[in-house]
């Protein structure tokens, strides 16, 4: 008998297995996704836990789905000969949607059985960079590195105790610069000290460091 065969019936009105993906996303948005389980979600959706697998046979190919749905929300690099503004633009949209979507930022790169999504994003990347004239194996560095920073920034900031500018100022006016005595951490102090006046924003810190990793990769793309 054929796997699909096996699974049984469902027998709640309304579901589908857009509406299972989507709800577990949103669950896993509020709760995190160790707080994602199959009793859980068919909890939320009102429905008997055994008719889940009438739509994805365990929670790896719920995991797999839910993926794919972010790969649909992040933006392929546009087509053009400006391979640098094309993966800034990727980039940027990676990080947002991680904003979003903070429990999937171990599993973007997790996934063995990747959806339709998640390929078409993977080979646009791919064809970017070999169209702007990295080698296979460059290709391949540039798109690690570039991830990894994505990936890694993203980690950072979802870590961070504020979120905009004027309360990264706040902070470091009132629960940093107190804990700094200049005779001890000269130069912290100063930071703290210039930053909690300043017009800074932390959150420009993600481009700035992107524009470096561009401009570093634009003389290896006819490199190897």
């Amino acid at each position: 008998m054929a796997a699909t065969e096996e699974r049984p019936v469902a027998a709640d009105a309304g579901l589908s297995k857009e509406r299972v993906v989507i709800e577990a996303i949103r669950l896993a948005d509020r709760e995190g996704v160790d707080g994602l389980s199959m009793r859980r979600l068919a909890g939320v959706l009102d429905a008997g836990a055994m008719s889940l697998y009438h739509y994805v046979s365990s929670k790896d190919e719920l995991l797999d789905a839910m993926v794919d749905v972010l790969f649909e929300e992040i933006d392929l690099p546009p087509e053009g000969p400006d391979w640098q503004s094309a993966m800034r633009a990727r980039a940027v949209s990676a990080r947002r949607v991680l904003g979003r979507h903070r429990w999937a930022i171990g599993l973007l790169e997790s996934r063995t059985s990747p959806g339709p999504a998640n390929l078409r994003h993977h080979e646009a990347v791919t064809a970017c960079l070999r169209e702007a004239g990295f080698s296979v194996v460059m290709a391949t560095h540039a798109n690690w590195l570039l991830d990894s920073y994505v990936y890694g920034y993203a980690l950072q900031a979802a870590s961070l105790p504020f979120d905009t500018a004027d309360e990264f100022a706040d902070a470091a006016e009132q629960v940093y610069l107190p804990q700094l005595p200049p005779e001890e951490f000269p130069y912290l102090n100063e930071s703290a000290a210039a930053l909690a006046v300043g017009d800074y924003d932390p959150a420009d810190e993600f481009t700035f460091g992107l524009d470096l990793i561009l401009a570093a990769l634009e003389p290896l793309r006819d490199a190897g």
